[in-house]
Protein backbone atom coordinates (compact mmCIF):
# COMPACT_ATOMS: atom_id res chain seq x y z
CA UNK A 1 0.00 0.00 0.00
CA UNK A 2 2.98 2.57 0.81
CA UNK A 3 4.74 1.10 -2.19
CA UNK A 4 1.40 2.53 -4.10
CA UNK A 5 1.40 6.04 -2.94
CA UNK A 6 5.09 6.52 -2.99
CA UNK A 7 4.57 6.11 -6.86
CA UNK A 8 2.79 8.60 -6.62
CA UNK A 9 5.10 11.08 -4.55
CA UNK A 10 2.24 12.25 -1.86
CA UNK A 11 4.12 12.52 1.63
CA UNK A 12 0.87 12.06 3.56
CA UNK A 13 -1.50 9.41 3.34
CA UNK A 14 -5.22 9.65 3.82
CA UNK A 15 -6.49 8.70 7.05
CA UNK A 16 -7.54 4.85 7.02
CA UNK A 17 -10.70 6.23 8.97
CA UNK A 18 -11.79 8.50 5.34
CA UNK A 19 -13.11 5.26 3.35
CA UNK A 20 -14.94 4.35 6.86
CA UNK A 21 -16.71 7.88 6.62
CA UNK A 22 -17.39 7.46 2.86
CA UNK A 23 -18.97 4.27 3.08
CA UNK A 24 -21.72 6.26 5.59
CA UNK A 25 -22.02 9.26 3.13
CA UNK A 26 -22.53 7.29 -0.27
CA UNK A 27 -25.23 9.93 -1.76
CA UNK A 28 -22.83 12.39 -0.65
CA UNK A 29 -19.57 10.81 -1.81
CA UNK A 30 -20.63 10.61 -5.03
CA UNK A 31 -22.10 13.96 -5.50
CA UNK A 32 -18.79 15.66 -4.42
CA UNK A 33 -17.05 12.88 -7.31
CA UNK A 34 -19.17 14.03 -10.27
CA UNK A 35 -18.70 17.96 -9.33
CA UNK A 36 -14.84 16.78 -9.04
CA UNK A 37 -14.87 15.55 -12.48
CA UNK A 38 -16.61 18.40 -14.18
CA UNK A 39 -14.55 20.51 -12.47
CA UNK A 40 -11.48 18.73 -14.18
CA UNK A 41 -12.78 18.63 -17.42
CA UNK A 42 -13.38 22.18 -16.55
CA UNK A 43 -9.53 22.96 -15.51
CA UNK A 44 -8.27 21.24 -18.63
CA UNK A 45 -10.45 23.70 -21.17
CA UNK A 46 -9.24 26.47 -19.37
CA UNK A 47 -5.64 25.05 -20.10
CA UNK A 48 -5.96 24.37 -23.35
CA UNK A 49 -7.79 28.22 -23.72
CA UNK A 50 -4.68 29.56 -21.88
CA UNK A 51 -2.13 28.40 -23.81
CA UNK A 52 -3.11 27.42 -27.43
CA UNK A 53 0.02 27.83 -28.45
CA UNK A 54 1.59 24.53 -26.45
CA UNK A 55 0.47 22.15 -29.40
CA UNK A 56 1.00 18.97 -27.71
CA UNK A 57 -1.11 20.07 -24.70
CA UNK A 58 -3.82 21.14 -26.80
CA UNK A 59 -3.85 17.64 -28.13
CA UNK A 60 -3.34 15.48 -25.03
CA UNK A 61 -5.63 17.76 -22.75
CA UNK A 62 -8.12 17.43 -25.66
CA UNK A 63 -9.28 13.69 -24.68
CA UNK A 64 -8.90 14.31 -21.44
CA UNK A 65 -11.80 16.76 -21.67
CA UNK A 66 -14.02 14.00 -22.95
CA UNK A 67 -13.15 11.26 -20.36
CA UNK A 68 -13.54 13.59 -17.36
CA UNK A 69 -17.08 14.35 -18.70
CA UNK A 70 -17.48 11.11 -19.08
CA UNK A 71 -16.56 10.48 -16.26
CA UNK A 72 -18.86 12.93 -14.36
CA UNK A 73 -22.08 10.78 -16.65
CA UNK A 74 -20.91 7.88 -15.17
CA UNK A 75 -21.64 8.77 -11.99
CA UNK A 76 -24.76 10.38 -12.53
CA UNK A 77 -25.64 7.00 -13.80
CA UNK A 78 -24.40 5.43 -10.60
CA UNK A 79 -26.50 7.92 -8.33
CA UNK A 80 -29.81 6.96 -10.73
CA UNK A 81 -29.39 3.37 -10.67
CA UNK A 82 -29.44 3.83 -6.63
CA UNK A 83 -31.82 6.26 -6.98
CA UNK A 84 -29.98 9.16 -5.27
CA UNK A 85 -29.73 12.26 -6.19
CA UNK A 86 -27.13 15.18 -7.55
CA UNK A 87 -26.50 17.31 -4.57
CA UNK A 88 -25.47 20.91 -5.18
CA UNK A 89 -21.65 21.66 -5.85
CA UNK A 90 -20.10 22.47 -2.61
CA UNK A 91 -16.72 24.25 -1.44
CA UNK A 92 -13.72 22.40 -2.18
CA UNK A 93 -11.80 23.26 0.76
CA UNK A 94 -8.43 21.48 -0.28
CA UNK A 95 -8.37 22.72 -3.65
CA UNK A 96 -9.07 26.34 -3.06
CA UNK A 97 -6.10 26.34 -0.23
CA UNK A 98 -4.07 24.71 -2.48
CA UNK A 99 -4.47 27.58 -4.78
CA UNK A 100 -3.85 30.37 -2.14
CA UNK A 101 0.00 28.75 -3.05
CA UNK A 102 -0.14 29.13 -6.84
CA UNK A 103 2.72 31.54 -8.17
CA UNK A 104 0.18 34.02 -9.96
CA UNK A 105 1.07 37.80 -11.68
CA UNK A 106 5.10 36.16 -12.42
CA UNK A 107 6.39 35.14 -15.56
CA UNK A 108 4.12 32.65 -18.13
CA UNK A 109 6.43 30.14 -17.65
CA UNK A 110 5.92 29.82 -13.79
CA UNK A 111 2.38 29.99 -14.13
CA UNK A 112 1.81 27.54 -16.47
CA UNK A 113 4.68 25.15 -14.01
CA UNK A 114 2.21 25.75 -10.92
CA UNK A 115 -1.40 25.34 -13.11
CA UNK A 116 -0.16 21.79 -14.35
CA UNK A 117 1.82 20.63 -10.82
CA UNK A 118 -2.01 21.64 -9.33
CA UNK A 119 -3.63 19.73 -11.99
CA UNK A 120 -1.15 16.70 -11.31
CA UNK A 121 -1.46 17.19 -7.42
CA UNK A 122 -5.34 16.88 -7.16
CA UNK A 123 -4.70 14.11 -9.78
CA UNK A 124 -2.50 11.91 -7.40
CA UNK A 125 -4.75 12.54 -4.32
CA UNK A 126 -8.07 11.44 -6.28
CA UNK A 127 -5.84 8.51 -7.51
CA UNK A 128 -5.01 7.69 -3.86
CA UNK A 129 -8.35 7.82 -2.38
CA UNK A 130 -10.39 6.08 -5.20
CA UNK A 131 -7.71 3.53 -4.71
CA UNK A 132 -8.52 3.43 -0.81
CA UNK A 133 -12.55 3.50 -1.83
CA UNK A 134 -11.51 -0.16 -4.44
CA UNK A 135 -10.31 -1.77 -1.43
CA UNK A 136 -12.37 -0.18 1.60
CA UNK A 137 -15.70 -0.19 0.24
CA UNK A 138 -17.93 -2.90 1.67
CA UNK A 139 -19.90 -3.58 -2.33
CA UNK A 140 -18.07 -5.36 -4.71
CA UNK A 141 -19.66 -3.51 -7.99
CA UNK A 142 -18.59 -0.03 -5.75
CA UNK A 143 -15.20 -1.30 -5.32
CA UNK A 144 -14.73 -2.53 -9.13
CA UNK A 145 -16.47 0.95 -9.74
CA UNK A 146 -13.73 2.95 -8.46
CA UNK A 147 -10.46 0.46 -9.41
CA UNK A 148 -12.08 1.68 -12.73
CA UNK A 149 -11.66 5.80 -11.81
CA UNK A 150 -8.42 5.06 -10.02
CA UNK A 151 -6.53 3.80 -13.02
CA UNK A 152 -7.64 6.64 -15.18
CA UNK A 153 -6.89 9.40 -12.46
CA UNK A 154 -3.30 7.82 -11.97
CA UNK A 155 -2.85 8.68 -16.03
CA UNK A 156 -3.68 12.00 -15.74
CA UNK A 157 -1.36 12.86 -13.24
CA UNK A 158 1.54 10.95 -15.08
CA UNK A 159 0.41 13.36 -18.39
CA UNK A 160 0.49 16.83 -15.96
CA UNK A 161 3.75 15.66 -14.96
CA UNK A 162 4.93 14.92 -18.35
CA UNK A 163 3.70 17.87 -19.87
CA UNK A 164 5.89 19.89 -17.31
CA UNK A 165 8.50 18.20 -18.12
CA UNK A 166 7.98 19.00 -21.79
CA UNK A 167 7.52 22.43 -21.41
CA UNK A 168 9.54 23.65 -18.46
CA UNK A 169 13.41 22.42 -16.98
CA UNK A 170 13.34 19.21 -15.52
CA UNK A 171 15.36 20.80 -12.73
CA UNK A 172 12.85 22.91 -12.26
CA UNK A 173 9.80 21.09 -12.50
CA UNK A 174 11.26 18.57 -9.89
CA UNK A 175 12.36 20.96 -7.52
CA UNK A 176 8.81 23.01 -7.45
CA UNK A 177 7.17 19.47 -7.35
CA UNK A 178 8.97 18.41 -4.20
CA UNK A 179 7.64 22.04 -2.57
CA UNK A 180 4.02 21.43 -3.67
CA UNK A 181 4.35 18.22 -2.20
CA UNK A 182 4.90 19.30 1.39
CA UNK A 183 2.48 21.89 0.93
CA UNK A 184 -0.16 19.29 -0.18
CA UNK A 185 1.04 17.39 3.23
CA UNK A 186 0.39 20.09 5.43
CA UNK A 187 -3.01 21.63 3.84
CA UNK A 188 -4.20 17.56 4.32
CA UNK A 189 -3.24 17.61 7.95
CA UNK A 190 -5.09 21.03 8.95
CA UNK A 191 -7.93 20.26 6.94
CA UNK A 192 -11.14 18.27 9.03
CA UNK A 193 -11.19 14.50 7.97
CA UNK A 194 -14.72 14.38 6.05
CA UNK A 195 -16.38 11.35 4.59
CA UNK A 196 -18.91 13.20 2.55
CA UNK A 197 -15.93 15.14 0.22
CA UNK A 198 -13.14 13.88 -2.06
CA UNK A 199 -10.71 15.33 -0.61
Amino acid sequence: MKGKDSILGLKLPTDPRWVDLAALSLEYILTDHAWCEQKAATSCISLIQRYPDLERLVHELAPVVTEEWGHFRMVLTELAKRNLKLGKQRKDEYVNELLKYEIKGDSKENRLLDQLLICALIEARSCERFRLLSEGLPDPYLQNFYRRFMESEAGHYTLFISLANEYLPKEKVKKRWNEWLITEAAILQSLTLRGDRMH
